[in-house]
């Protein structure tokens, strides 16, 4: 009998994770010939998610968890749960029940009968969400084809279920900044794409800001593009050549016309405009050597406090 484990990040979901397990579960009788395990991860939640995700083991064996000493993020949470995982396959959810539960009964069949590693899932449409970020969001996408040699989806979602090979491909990348979409993709392996509209959240409020979402996309552009600094060094040439030529200009005035001290507000605007420059050359270097950084310092990615297994031994 094959075992699929769900993986479900939560931070502050006590509201949303009883409603998820109700979904869960029905899917899981729908599948009789497989076996399930539920794993939730604690991120460092300040409500009573913990607590739920205890009541929900001491309900359901099946259940399992994996509780951080203080939030470390989502990303963090992926990891702790691929590693966790004892599945045949693997998937990733949301709490929220946008990654519509019902999905995982199709995706399991194509694994079986296709030829195929993973079945992901997309976005194509983005109802209820506000129109600025919609935009910033396709912009996102388009910038970061681009620039990047791996390939990111427009509207994917974490949501997908994986074969074990694919599962422990991933877990030997152990890098500290970690942008999974990107891993996904990077790994290889055939994927099929499944498309649905957008789902409003279950219960509780969203934990992405625009500026969080704004930071994690400058964490995907570092990790997988070396793009930027390419582009700061040639604006370095750049620049270096429209100065060569300015001196030049400005000697040639000088001697033709004997006037050296016009133009002085000009000079000061391009002064500036250089120095901004310089600082934004500076800025896309400081990431990558800050990313650089916390790589080599080689501290774990987690910290977990509690696990259904140690609260047993106690």
């Amino acid at each position: 009998m094959d075992k699929i484990s769900i993986i479900v990040p939560c931070y502050n979901e006590e509201e949303a994770m009883p409603i998820f397990y109700e979904e869960i579960v029905k899917v899981a009788k729908n599948m009789k010939k497989v076996d399930f395990e539920f794993i939730f991860v604690n991120d460092g939640s300040k409500d009573k998610t913990l607590e739920v995700a205890r009541n929900l083991h001491d309900k359901d064996k099946r259940v399992r968890y994996v509780s951080f000493s203080r939030n470390f993020g989502k990303e963090a949470g992926m990891l702790a749960g691929l590693e966790a995982s004892r599945g045949d396959y693997v998937a990733i959810m949301d709490v929220d029940l946008q990654d519509p539960p019902h999905l995982i009964e199709e995706m399991y069949e194509t694994l079986k009968t296709e030829d195929y590693d993973c079945v992901a899932t997309r976005r194509v449409s983005r109802d209820g969400e506000p129109p600025i970020r919609s935009f910033f969001a396709k912009c996102y996408y388009k910038l970061i084809n681009k620039i990047s040699k791996t390939e990111i989806v427009d509207g994917a979602r974490d949501f997908r279920l994986m074969t074990r090979q694919m599962v422990d491909s991933i877990l030997e990348l152990k890098e500290y900044n970690r942008f999974s979409k990107g891993i996904f993709s990077w790994v290889g392996y055939n994927t099929k794409w499944l498309e649905y509209k957008n789902v409003e959240r279950v219960a509780g409020t969203t934990k992405w800001s625009f500026w969080k979402l704004f930071l994690y996309s400058l964490e995907s552009i570092v990790a997988f593009s070396t793009v930027p600094l390419s582009i700061a060094a040639v604006m370095g040439i750049l620049f270096c050549l429209i100065a060569f030529i300015m001196i030049v200009v400005i000697i040639v005035k000088t001697i033709t016309l004997g006037d050296p001290v016009a133009g002085w507000p000009s000079l000061v605007c391009i002064i500036f405009f250089v120095s901004g420059v310089q600082l934004f050359c500076l800025g896309v270097i400081g990431q990558y050597l800050a990313k650089t950084y916390l790589e080599v310092k080689n501290r774990p990615v987690y910290v977990v406090k509690e696990t259904e297994e140690s609260k047993c031994k106690k």
